[in-house]
């Protein structure tokens, strides 16, 4: 018997995998059903919907190099194709909802203690400037204690 693309058969699964399950067909020869075509719904694991040793009607999608494409979910009537989730099972998947918008750059430390006394910018710039140079500052001295500048030192390190 050839197998054709659009034919609907029966198979056993024999083989279960994270992208798909294998199904052993008529005349010996084996097809893939992606786990994109296992059920009319999403699903992150494939062995909660096929298990190996299960008879099932697949739908042949593509036959070309050994490998024969199959579909679960086309085989199914139309009716059933279309559904969103299955009866009796529950979605796991949450609707997607957006983070909450940003309402301020971050909690700096410059910013903490300040954070209900109104500034302008300029004044918020002035006190960035001088925290940032003042832990620049300490930063260069705590290099120079520890022998390191920026000139170096006589001795190859920098």
């Amino acid at each position: 018997m050839a197998i054709e693309v659009g034919t609907v058969l029966e198979g056993k699964v024999s083989g279960i995998t994270k992208f798909g399950a294998f199904v052993d067909l008529p005349d010996s020869q084996t097809g893939m059903v992606h786990i994109s075509e296992v059920a009319p719904v999403f699903i992150n694991e494939i062995s909660e919907y096929v298990k190996v040793g299960q008879t099932v009607k697949v739908k042949v999608l593509a036959v070309g190099d050994g490998k024969i494409s199959l579909s679960i979910k086309q085989a199914l009537p139309k009716e059933q194709q279309n559904q969103k989730k299955q009866p009796g099972k529950q979605a796991r998947r949450q609707p997607y909802q957006p983070a909450p918008p940003v309402t301020s750059p971050g909690d700096y430390e410059w910013q903490s203690s300040r954070k209900n006394s109104p500034s302008s910018f300029e004044d918020m710039m002035s006190r960035f400037k001088q925290t940032s140079e003042d832990k620049m500052s300490d930063l260069k001295r705590g290099g120079e204690s520890r022998g390191y500048s920026r000139r170096g030192n006589g001795n190859g390190r920098r």
